[in-house]
């Protein structure tokens, strides 16, 4: 008798302990990321830092979560998420038909999308179609270089090999402007002073965070704490921090 009344409560003890184990797991989000993309998410004094870290944990913050942080590369993302490895893939993904078969995605949280790129005090390119007839700095092999060739065939391109110098033949006045992402070009100008970013895009692509087909209350619960985010004001706080148009103090 004694031993059988020892098998039960051991059995209730192990019970107890898994429930709290599934418990505790609920209240960890599990996010896959590729912290190479500054001022989405980059390593910086050996943390995670960027526009997509901060939003993640305010987000899991706002849903009672703790945010268990999965380093993967960018390729690896919708594979490992589908396998299971993390609960949500967050890493500047834009919202493609492509990848909206195998995975869902939130809601577009941010606009990404190709920007121009001027000194503060130019005055000759205050708008998209001012662009005709300017020495432009492009990236080769990137988007950049194909859109200007189609839209802009006006446009004298200076295409360079490295990101690096298309940004410093704006700096020194050898380019009237660069064209590129935007994420990258806000990087740029928030830690270098006198460039700026024109407020209208030459395209727009959404980003929006992965999340598995099988777990729909979970895309759910992520939109609904980034609708309150927006709300009570705290995302536009994290996106002018990130994406502010002038240098950082």
């Amino acid at each position: 008798m004694n031993l059988r009344r020892n098998l039960l409560l051991a059995s209730l003890a192990a019970a107890a302990f898994c429930a709290t184990g599934v418990q505790a797991q609920d209240n960890v989000l599990r996010v896959g990321t590729d912290a190479t993309f500054p001022p989405m998410e980059f390593v910086e004094n050996g943390k995670r830092t960027g526009f997509d870290i901060e939003l993640v944990e305010a987000i899991a913050k706002t849903m009672g979560k703790q945010v268990e942080w999965v380093d993967i590369d960018f390729k690896g993302l919708i594979p490992g998420l589908i396998s299971k490895r993390f609960d949500m893939a967050v890493s500047a993904i834009y919202i493609t038909d492509e990848r909206k078969k195998v995975v869902d995605f939130t809601d577009s949280y941010y606009a990404g999308g190709l920007v121009v790129m001027v000194k503060d005090n130019n005055t000759t390119i205050k708008k998209l179609t001012d662009l005709d007839g300017k020495k432009v700095s492009v990236q080769v092999g990137t988007k950049s270089v194909g859109y200007l060739t189609e839209k802009f065939p006006k446009v004298q391109r200076v295409e360079v090999e490295k990101n690096q110098e298309m940004f410093n033949l704006v700096d020194i006045g050898r380019a009237d402007a660069a064209v590129t992402g935007k994420p990258a070009a806000f990087q740029y100008v928030r830690t270098r002073p006198g460039l700026r970013v024109l407020d209208e895009q030459l395209t727009t692509e959404e980003y929006g965070m992965a999340l598995r087909k099988d777990t729909p209350d979970l895309t759910k619960a992520v939109n609904g704490a980034i609708a309150k985010l927006k709300a009570e004001g705290t995302y536009a706080a994290i996106v002018k921090k990130w994406f502010s148009n002038s240098a950082a103090k």
